[in-house]
């Protein structure tokens, strides 16, 4: 799928979390001095699994859709060389945070990241699951993959006697990668709308 493209809207509703805080106040270079490059950028941190293309642009397209509203953001990758390792995502997690990355998001299958953004005070953006249930003070919203449209292309060629292409891919539009229910609750103000 396309996962990149709900990939930078969940980069979007990142960077507004981010605008609000340095707007607000809250986020300062003053106030946390580790959450800011000496350039004056600010942190933001990704687990991936796997240095593996869909990884790469994922957390590219993440990073844009942040930049598109804070320019001034960078941005630590983590690997863990796992696609499902909760400790090695846990650990990765922590690590940005303690590197003062104020938000973090993930390409990796557990809820290590969320939880360990939520014990840190650090917000967060996921994968493949809603993670406000188990981190509601810390996750924003996941951007998820819904291989039910996959699975309707392939029974429908099968049914139908066509061949099933090599190359299928399909996005937003076609509902094939979605991003979850937006955690009002915290979310910057107007990032629904936006």
């Amino acid at each position: 799928t396309n996962v990149y493209e709900s990939r930078y809207v969940a980069g979007v509703v990142a960077g507004m979390k981010l605008q609000e805080l340095v707007e607000s106040g809250t986020l300062t270079p003053e106030t946390q001095p580790n959450s800011f490059t000496a350039d004056g950028k600010v942190k933001i941190g990704y687990v991936g699994a796997f240095p593996f293309a869909e990884v790469i642009s994922g957390f590219t397209a993440f990073y844009l859709g942040a930049r598109s509203i804070v320019p001034e953001v960078t941005m630590t990758v983590k690997y863990v060389s796992s696609w499902s390792d909760a400790t090695a995502e846990g650990n990765a997690a922590q690590a940005l945070c303690d590197e003062g990355c104020v938000l973090i998001s993930q390409h990796s299958d557990n809820t290590t990241p969320a939880t360990v953004a939520q014990q840190n005070g650090v917000f967060h953006v996921g994968y493949n699951n809603d993670m406000t249930g188990i981190a509601p003070e810390a996750s924003l919203l996941s951007s998820r993959i819904d291989w039910s449209v996959y699975f309707e292309y392939v029974f429908d060629c099968l049914v139908n006697g066509e061949t099933i292409a090599k190359d299928w891919t399909a996005g937003m539009k076609d509902g094939a990668v979605v991003v979850t229910e937006l955690n009002e609750a915290i979310a910057a103000e107007g990032t629904a709308d936006k």
